[in-house]
């Protein structure tokens, strides 16, 4: 009884171990992606020393079906527990573009709330539109689309991902 208590501890200990380890991962991916250079070199060197630990654990006794199961449901387990994390971090900035026929009015309400905002002026199906860009960080992006759309039902909004660059221009 004793072996499979073992046995049963260190498939949880793998499976914690891959958790760790693999939402790590996925957070370095997001640095990287986001220029966070020495950030994503410690999360690397601490996801790869949990790894070696987790793998040497499992090929320490190949004939074992728990700690290979364990390995791959820490796996699983970590990539969704990962991006949850990358989610709820909100890393990086976002450009909302906001279409709009009421561009004047939407503009100066972002920019009174405190955001940048750089206006086009365009034509589309239906006459004159301004085309709104607003550079944020990930966490104010919902606040850019319900400011938008409370002055502005119908526009429309496409959000993405941007790279900072030292030298843009503002």
């Amino acid at each position: 009884m004793v072996l499979a208590s073992d046995t049963l501890w260190l498939a949880l200990v793998i499976f914690i171990a891959r958790v760790f380890d693999v939402s790590l991962g996925t957070l370095r991916h997001a640095l990287i992606i986001r220029q966070k250079r020495l950030l994503a070199f410690c999360i690397a060197f601490l996801e790869s020393m949990i790894w070696v630990f987790a793998v040497s654990k499992v090929l320490n006794d190949l004939s074992d079906p728990l700690t290979a199961f364990s390995f791959a449901l820490g796996f699983a387990t970590g990539t969704f527990v990962g991006m949850t994390l990358e989610n709820v971090l909100k890393i990086g900035d976002q450009v909302v573009k906001v279409f709009t026929l009421q561009g004047e009015a939407v503009a100066a309400a972002l920019r009174n709330a405190g955001f940048r905002v750089t206006e086009f002026s365009g034509k589309g199906r239906d006459g004159v539109v301004v085309l709104l860009f607003v550079q944020v960080r990930r966490r104010e992006v919902r606040t850019v689309l319900k400011e938008s759309r409370m002055l502005d039902p119908n526009c429309y909004l496409v959000v993405e991902d941007i790279r900072w660059r030292e030298h843009a221009i503002v």
